[in-house]
């Protein structure tokens, strides 16, 4: 399998703290992995790096074999790079289809002028942009509430709907960071089977933080765990949860099963 995302050496420093420690990482095409950690392992920074939220002081990353480094967060998101965060952020006062909307920016084709005059070549491109917007809801299962506010989903619909928005950017890898954080297990059950589905009709890559150790058993390929910003672990799931570094530096010295959770969250 090609190699979509890799990085090599990477170390990001906060004042005397160090983030990330000369990490290296290869994400392969056509995957769901996930990288894991206990709280302050360098999990959500290192998507920071990927998504050009911070320039690390060393090391490289690079998507389809370009350098990331340096990029706007907007040019990654063009190259076919997107994210969620570990606190929802949705446009809370508009609705479940205005904020797929959103989403949809890096792709539209029409310039200032066109929209101003809301000619022939605009109204073409919205209604095919309203059309793929009701495509998405109903990928992620939302097409029912496409006009109701953001704010008045279920907690667990919210989190489908950041999902829904994030592909309408077209991403070739979707990084998710604790996508079932605060989720009951049937909405996380239920969004397991919704990444599998990406992966199978979309083409996707998905790169997870996840903190649910059943989800990361159940969906991930591959496992990468970070400890006090340095990797100390990966390989295929079933690996990751036998070896002796991730059991005492993750999970303390019990043993990790898919029902014990995160120990240290």
């Amino acid at each position: 399998m090609a190699a979509l995302l890799e990085a090599r050496g990477v170390t990001k420093r906060f004042g005397g703290l160090i983030a990330l420690n000369k990490v290296d990482f290869i994400l392969e095409e056509g995957r769901i992995a996930s990288i894991i950690g206990p709280n302050g392992a360098g999990k959500t920074t290192f998507f920071n790096v990927f998504t050009g939220l911070y320039v690390p002081e060393e090391g490289t990353v690079s998507f389809r074999g370009a350098p990331l480094l340096g990029l706007r967060s907007d040019q990654i998101t063009a190259l076919g790079v997107c994210r969620t965060f570990q606190n929802i952020r949705l446009f809370r006062n508009m609705t479940a289809v205005e904020n797929v909307l959103v989403g949809m920016h890096a792709r539209v084709g029409a310039g200032l002028w066109s929209a101003l005059s809301r000619n022939r070549r605009f109204k073409t491109e919205e209604r095919a942009l309203w059309a793929r917007a009701a495509e998405l809801l109903d990928t992620v299962g939302l097409r029912g509430r496409a006009n109701e506010i953001a704010r008045n989903l279920p907690y667990g619909d919210q989190r489908r709907l950041e999902i829904g928005r994030a592909l309408a950017s077209r991403p070739a890898l979707l990084l998710l960071d604790e996508p079932t954080a605060g989720m009951t297990q049937g909405e996380a059950r239920d969004l397991m089977a919704l990444l599998r589905r990406l992966i199978a009709d979309l083409g996707l890559t998905i790169l997870l933080i996840e903190h649910n150790m059943r989800v990361v058993m159940e969906v991930s390929d591959h496992v990468t765990v970070l400890d006090y910003g340095e990797k100390i672990a990966e390989g295929r799931a079933v690996e990751v949860q036998r070896d002796p570094r991730v059991i005492e530096a993750y999970l303390g010295r019990r043993k990790w099963t898919p029902a014990a959770g995160d120990g240290r969250a």
